[in-house]
Order: C-alpha cells, then sequence, then structure tokens
C-alpha cells in the first residue's frame, strides 16, 4: 500500500468493514480481460460466501480461472472543497485476494445461504430443496486482506 498512514492492519478492524458492507465487487480476469461483478455476500471463517444463478459470465470465469480480488467499502462521504484539487472522500474499505470454489453438497448450500441472509436480516432461513438445487453457491477462501481508511 502506498499510503501506510492509511492502511488498517487490525484484523477485527478490517472485519469490521466487511460486516457493515452491503455490497461485494468480486474482480475476475479471463484471457487478459478484467470483469468486476457487484453481488450480495456473507463472510464466515475468512472465506466470501455469494449465491448465483447456475450459468452467466461469472460462472464460466470462474471455471476457467478461480483467482479472484475483492472489494468492500462503508462510510463513503464526498468532502466538497473551494478548489477542485482539494476535494476527497471519506472511506473504509477492504481489498483482498482469493480462490473460488462451487459449493454443491446441498447441506453446505444450505449453511452458505444463511451465512449470506445472516450478513443482511441477522436471521437464519429456510430454504425449499428444489430452490437450493437451482443456486449456484460460490465461496472464495481469503488469501490476503487489507484495509484502508481516508478522511476518519
Amino acid at each position: 500500500m502506498g499510503r501506510k498512514d492509511k492502511e488498517i492492519k487490525d484484523k477485527e478492524v478490517i472485519e469490521s468493514i466487511i460486516k457493515r458492507a452491503t455490497v461485494c465487487r468480486i474482480g475476475l480476469c479471463e484471457n487478459n480481460v478484467p470483469y468486476i461483478v457487484p453481488l450480495v455476500f456473507g463472510y464466515k471463517d475468512n472465506c466470501l460466501y455469494f449465491h448465483s444463478a447456475p450459468e452467466g459470465r461469472k460462472i464460466d470465469t470462474i471455471k476457467r480461472n478461480n483467482n479472484v480480488c475483492f472489494e468492500l467499502d462503508v462510510d463513503c462521504e464526498l468532502v466538497k472543497s473551494e478548489t477542485a484539487c482539494s476535494w476527497d472522500m471519506k472511506y473504509y474499505s477492504v481489498i483482498g485476494f482469493g480462490k473460488a470454489f462451487f459449493v454443491d453438497d446441498p447441506e453446505e448450500k444450505r449453511k452458505a445461504l444463511n451465512i449470506i441472509m445472516e450478513h443482511y436480516s441477522g436471521n437464519p432461513h429456510e430454504y425449499p430443496t428444489n430452490e437450493i438445487n437451482k443456486v449456484a453457491i460460490i465461496k472464495v477462501k481469503i488469501d490476503s486482506m487489507t484495509g484502508k481508511k481516508s478522511g476518519y
């Protein structure tokens, strides 16, 4: 990180940012072409979980290259100024890297869906088996992540 004064190293603070975020953007790459997707997510035990339709560009890209990066941010606020070069942005963010895998076991899919739902609602839910079978679950095992703050 270029600006060490903005770096967040404390894992508890990084995880608090993740827990407050509402969108996780994952970055994928295929044939040297980047692709970014904003997703709802869940986080537990150093892993991110996403649900998806079982087909599509994201699924195809992960099947060919499971290296991913991700970004989350919270408390974003524009800081206006009298001069153009003094405008700024306040935020907390997390950027990380990991490997994406597909969860196939129905019980593991159910657990992953609950991790996602608990992130937003605070509660687990029930899922009909036919719905579990229709959805793809992507699990990202995080290799590394760093936090950054600006303006706080």
